[in-house]
């Protein structure tokens, strides 16, 4: 059992939040606002109940000071979205005698965001000293970043066990929604997978294998499926080293009475680039020299004919090239499909939530995870290590 906002005395006190502010930056303001707008339940909680806050995330994978990633324009957004100044400070990193010294002036009541946690290369290696700084910043600690839960990070476990914690509304509404699907599915239970590599989700698979009655494959990592049955992929993207894998999965998903459908046709193309020329084949005879680079109008029938009915849906990765048109065509139909369903839905991953948000479906997805990694881990029955740090 993890502590929550509501096991915390925060009044006029000093409150150190992780939040999961890692969005992408577009000429140097924020490209698309969605994590920020997550984590405000539990600002506004916080604020309303008296306490000063200290927020922490990382952005991007610096290795060291990078000037493009740097916390500016999060600020900046945050700020915008508030209505009120958030106090921000360019400098060498969350644990720099100028940051330490900046935090130290801050107002009661105030909002300060800290610098990038990964300019400090301690960040990524949950070094205790670290983690002694940035809980001398405050008087309790809440995580709110379920994106980055998975990580045994300074900012995410180490601080964990220095100050009284707990989880934030985004964190505990993710382990709610996503401990219903591990542990209480209503069945039928149909899950869609997508993405690039096989060998990303086969744990996952293996996990739902217990407790899914159809597993939907889409993306690149559904042509080492068909290549390890014998079929022609043409040039598509395979794991051969994963062939072994993928005919086991397949063998375990019939022998456990669970569909696990493949596409039967892809959209094909000689190279990724919007405007080239396209033609649909089987996607076990696409012809040599041809990418399959999403899914096919068969498929894209196959997988809403499968999708009726469900009772519960989860869904991770894009079924195709998303982010290039027209290979965003099957990943926006099943945003589509499954937002029409009378079903409990779990929308995680980036071009999954990105395709989501892009048809304006979103308010229509039963919840939407801010953190495909960490998703998957739980789901696998992993140890998240930053909700660990938090169980009572």
């Amino acid at each position: 059992m993890f502590t929550t906002l509501d096991d915390l005395d925060v009044k006029d006190k000093r409150v150190l939040v992780r939040v999961d502010f890692n969005v992408p930056l577009k000429d140097g303001r924020v490209g698309d606002d969605t994590r920020i707008r997550a984590a405000l339940p539990t600002l506004e909680a916080l604020e309303s109940r008296g306490a000063t806050l200290v927020l922490m995330s990382h952005l991007g994978r610096p290795k060291g000071v990078d000037e493009d990633a740097r916390m500016r324009p999060v600020a900046a957004r945050l700020g915008e979205i508030l209505g009120e100044d958030v106090r921000y400070l360019a400098c060498g990193g969350p644990a720099s005698q100028e940051e330490q010294d900046f935090v130290a002036r801050a107002p009661h009541g105030s909002i300060t965001l800290l610098e990038n946690t990964r300019f400090d290369p301690r960040e990524t290696k949950n070094d205790a000293g670290l983690a002694r700084v940035l809980a001398g910043y405050a008087d309790v600690y809440v995580n709110d970043a379920f994106g980055s839960a998975h990580r045994a990070h300074a900012s995410t476990e180490g601080v964990a066990k220095l100050l009284p914690s707990a989880a934030g509304r985004l964190l505990e509404r993710e382990l709610k929604a996503l401990g219903r699907l591990r542990d209480r599915p209503e069945h039928p239970f149909a899950v869609i997978l997508g993405g690039a590599k096989v060998s990303d989700k086969i744990g996952v698979i293996e996990s739902l294998l217990g407790a899914a009655d159809k597993i939907l494959v889409g993306g690149a990592m559904a042509y080492t499926f068909i290549a390890a049955q014998g079929g022609s992929v043409g040039a598509s993207r395979v794991e051969e080293d994963q062939f072994d894998t993928a005919r086991r999965l397949l063998e375990r998903a019939d022998e456990a009475g669970v569909k696990l459908v493949l596409p039967e046709d892809s959209v094909c193309a000689r190279e990724i680039r919007e405007g080239t020329q396209t033609s649909v084949h089987p996607s076990n005879a696409i012809p040599d020299g041809l990418l399959g680079l999403d899914v096919g109008p068969r498929a894209i029938g196959a997988i809403r004919e499968a999708l009726d009915g469900a009772r519960t849906v989860f869904w991770n990765g894009p079924l195709g090239v998303f982010e290039t048109p027209p290979f965003d065509a099957a990943t926006v139909a099943v945003a589509q499909a499954v937002a029409q369903l009378s079903a409990f839905t779990v929308v995680g991953g980036g071009d999954s939530v990105a395709a989501v948000n892009q048809t304006g479906l979103a308010d229509r997805i039963g919840h939407i995870s801010t953190g495909g990694g960490a998703a998957l881990e739980f789901l696998e029955g992993r140890t998240l290590p930053g909700v660990a740090a938090l169980e009572r």
